[in-house]
């Protein structure tokens, strides 16, 4: 029998595990987690493009009925089952152990390919003081910075990339090394108030940028009418559930580092709100910039919209070009990008490290260099190609919409109707939450959120099998499209018919890990 463990330790194997040192630092961690790049240059176009102001109220009903209850569902599992994602849903019932490895599965590829994105950002940070990408970004950023060609696979590595990854995977796994506290913990207590600081900055100068109103009256400016469109309130739903970090085993992960007798409930409404506050205040800074770059070049503002990699690497740099002050507003936005792309990769990694740890009893180190080291070796040869942009949006797609918008169906059915477990769940909450889970959670979980997040599903099926997705060769999108997803799926099967090295955790009572 193991020695006995402080009353706010994670339970009896927990204290090898580590754990978060107080829940504000549990808060910090898991809002790193959240805010991610996605928050920046995601939600502002996704809410341009459905309805502009009027887009906040399905945004609003989407957090509550379907954001927030996921997100307790996810800080039930860990902070209950005290384990990792497969060991979480292996302790809730053993058969469904596939569904933990399935998770570890989508954060291993997304790590893979999330990192040279911050790798990017990275060097953009330090192009800023010079404006290096010169009088035309776009042509910079793909053929000068990426060496982009034609769609295809090449093994032709671009400095200019690896070196910056390597360096982003270097700082990662220093803090995946130090363990959860010391490293993710006391990372995510440095990186989120400077994030937060950054961007309200940035913000405050795209205020004052000429034609900034112009562009928030495009952002706010309510179109009614968008609300009887039920794309809309999918593309709401679909915002809430990918910028919160759900379904995909980050948040059982951390909720199973956070001591036996805090509020979950309170703290699932403190993530969920920062959340939404940081992409209502991404909106405003991004449209504020994009508003003085359409009367700068005297044009509408829905002629200089753009979202993702266009809006950071190519839309920004032509502003910050023409900006008063644009080596101060490129550091401040790249610079942002990077804090919340490692806070956001490091939760993604430990996903996996901690899976690991659990399955093979293995140590803090020995884990971080069996994960990290192959990661980063296969995201350096993946893409810090000249390919490499063209993998990564196939790949990014297909695991968005293919990996975690199916697990996360597949995982509430399974605990809502197979394992019957959202009343213990609702219980395990209610013990110290602030906020009573009563039957609206169970029926959001068991009916509406995966009734809507499968209507999604199958609208996004339909649609990439009418068109196929980015006009990509077939062979592109049958190996890093769909063969990645289905491979995941596979693998996780394979990986949890491997016996546990110590079967203790799955056999312990459920007091000694509650």
């Amino acid at each position: 029998m193991s020695s006995p463990t402080p009353a706010d330790a994670p339970s009896g194997h927990d204290h090898r595990r580590g754990s978060f040192s107080s829940r504000s630092v549990f808060i910090l961690a898991a809002i790193g987690s959240a805010v991610g790049l996605g928050n920046i240059w995601r939600f502002p176009y996704v809410a341009y493009e459905n309805g502009g102001g009027a887009f906040l109220l399905p945004y609003l009903v989407a957090l509550l009925v379907a954001g927030l209850p996921f997100l307790l569902l996810d800080y039930a599992l860990g902070h209950k089952y005290r384990g990792s994602a497969p060991l979480s849903y292996a302790r809730a019932g053993r058969r469904s152990e596939l569904i933990g490895w399935w998770q570890v599965g989508i954060c291993f590829v997304i790590a893979v390919y999330y990192a040279v994105v911050i790798a990017w950002a990275l060097r953009y940070t330090f192009f800023s003081v010079e404006r290096a990408w010169g009088s035309d970004p776009g042509t910079y950023f793909f053929s000068s910075f990426l060496r982009a060609g034609d769609p295809g696979v090449t093994t032709d590595i671009v400095p200019g990339v690896a070196i910056p990854l390597l360096v982003v995977w270097l700082v990662v796994l220093l803090v995946m090394a130090l363990g959860v506290q010391k490293g993710i913990g006391a990372t995510a207590v440095v990186f989120i108030p400077l994030l937060v600081l950054a961007f309200l900055v940035l913000v405050v100068r795209s205020l004052f940028l000429p034609g900034a109103l112009d562009g928030l009256d495009a952002l706010f400016s309510p179109q009614w009418g968008a609300l009887g469109d039920t794309a809309v309130w999918a593309a709401a739903f679909g915002q809430i559930f990918f910028s919160l970090s759900v379904g995909f085993g980050i948040m059982i992960t951390y909720a199973s580092y956070v001591g036996r007798r805090t509020d979950m409930t309170g703290a699932g409404l403190v993530v969920g709100l920062s959340n939404c506050s940081f992409e209502l205040l991404a909106g405003i800074g991004v449209f504020s910039a994009l508003g003085f770059m359409a009367r700068a070049n005297g044009v509408a503002v829905d002629e200089v919209v753009s979202d993702g990699i266009g809006l950071a690497f190519v839309a920004f740099p032509a502003i910050i070009n023409e900006a008063p002050g644009g080596a101060a507003i490129g550091l401040l936005f790249f610079g942002s990008l990077v804090f919340a792309g490692i806070t956001s990769l490091i939760s993604i990694i430990e996903v996996v490290i901690s899976a690991v740890r659990d399955k093979f009893e293995l140590s803090r180190l020995t884990a971080t260099l069996a994960v990290g080291v192959p990661t980063a070796v296969l995201s350096l040869a993946m893409f810090s190609t000249t390919s490499g942009i063209h993998v990564l949006d196939i790949v990014d797609h297909f695991i968005n919409r293919f990996g975690i918008l199916l697990v996360a169906v597949v995982s509430m059915v399974v605990l809502a109707w197979a394992l019957r477990a959202l009343p213990d769940l609702a219980d395990h909450l209610n013990r110290d939450g602030s906020v009573p889970l009563g039957v609206w959670w169970r029926v959001m979980l068991a009916f509406v959120t995966p009734s809507v997040l499968a209507l999604i599903l199958v609208q996004e099926l339909r649609a990439v099998l009418d068109e196929p997705y980015g006009d990509y060769p077939g062979w592109m999108l049958g190996v890093f499209g769909w063969g990645g997803a289905v491979a995941i799926v596979v693998v996780a099967f394979g990986v949890a018919r491997v016996r546990w090295r110590d079967t203790t955790p799955l056999t312990a009572t459920e007091g000694e890990f509650r």
